[in-house]
């Protein structure tokens, strides 16, 4: 019986996204070799991850994801204004993407959406969040996971 898709397996699998009036997002197609990924690792959204449960190797499937199971919500309060003199020297212009740091120094990526005399107005939700999704995958193989023994010298 083939190896269905469960929590830990290792899936090698075409995919594409797509936004609900076709635009393409990301495809594997034109990739010589299909990507491959641990179910579970956080490499794919939780949502697209769980589509995968159950299914095996040939299996074809396509699914439309609300914004809320794909990339999120859009949520107001990630857009901030912030005074234009913060951003000296930068040729700021709308779609720019610029990297910042929280407070805890993690890297968090914002689009400037508006730039005015005094102020810049700047997204911090996903590019994709409120956007309805379309994701299709062509499962190519799968394999259980494997613990592999390592042996130590000297011990």
């Amino acid at each position: 019986m083939p190896e269905r898709i469960q929590q830990g397996n290792w899936v090698q699998l075409h995919f594409s996204m797509h936004l609900a009036d076709g635009a393409l997002i990301d495809s594997s197609r034109q990739r010589k070799v299909p990507p491959q990924l641990c179910v579970g690792s956080g490499t794919l959204p939780e949502h697209f991850e769980q589509l995968l449960l159950g299914l095996k190797a040939g299996d074809r499937r396509s699914w439309v994801l609300p914004a809320e199971k794909a990339f999120g919500a859009h949520q107001n309060d990630h857009v901030r204004t912030f005074n234009k003199a913060e951003f000296a020297g930068m040729a700021l212009a709308p779609g720019l993407v610029i990297s910042f740091a929280d407070r805890g120094r993690t890297e968090l990526p914002g689009v400037v959406q508006q730039v005015f005399e005094h102020e810049v107005v700047v997204d911090f939700n996903h590019p994709l969040a409120g956007r309805e999704i379309v994701f299709e995958v062509e499962i190519v193989a799968v394999r259980a996971h494997e613990i592999q023994p390592v042996q130590v010298k000297g011990v």
